[in-house]
């Protein structure tokens, strides 16, 4: 599993007092990089090959009211890896305990068109494979 940190900065916070919801979904983000950084998929590949993992489809459950300062913790399990697909699992904490989840679908896309990933990139993404939480593939109700 890979590791994302960072802190909730003052203009992350909503008239409520809390982390406002876009920013819930920016950390996340931030977190589907550093996983694609980590596994080969970072500026040098996305320049040259002009490609990418692109978010198709995205589930996000907000558990836990975040406050100002709190420092956010985000780990990152693939739960697939397809020929051209990827499904990752971020879940969220702040002093251990879960605040958020997020689902995501995501594609590699290579010249505006959907590509295979290459052979080494989806091994290395293979490395953080785990079995999907209970909470995975869910629909809204």
């Amino acid at each position: 599993m890979a590791e994302y940190r960072t802190r909730v900065r003052p203009e992350w916070i909503d008239y409520n007092g809390h982390l406002s919801e876009p920013y819930y979904v920016l950390v996340f983000g931030d977190a589907t990089t550093g996983l694609m950084d980590l596994v080969g998929i970072d500026p040098g590949y996305r320049e040259q090959n002009d490609a990418s993992l692109y978010t198709v489809e995205a589930h996000v459950r907000y558990l836990r009211e975040v406050g100002p300062d709190a420092e956010l913790a985000v780990t990152t399990a693939v739960l697939s890896v397809g020929a051209k697909k990827v499904r990752l699992c971020h879940e969220m904490r702040v002093g251990g305990e879960l605040v958020a989840t997020e689902e995501l679908l995501c594609l590699h896309v290579r010249a505006g068109r959907t590509s295979p990933l290459p052979g080494a990139i989806a091994d290395r993404l293979a490395t953080h494979l785990s079995p999907a939480p209970e909470y995975a593939g869910r629909a809204i109700a």
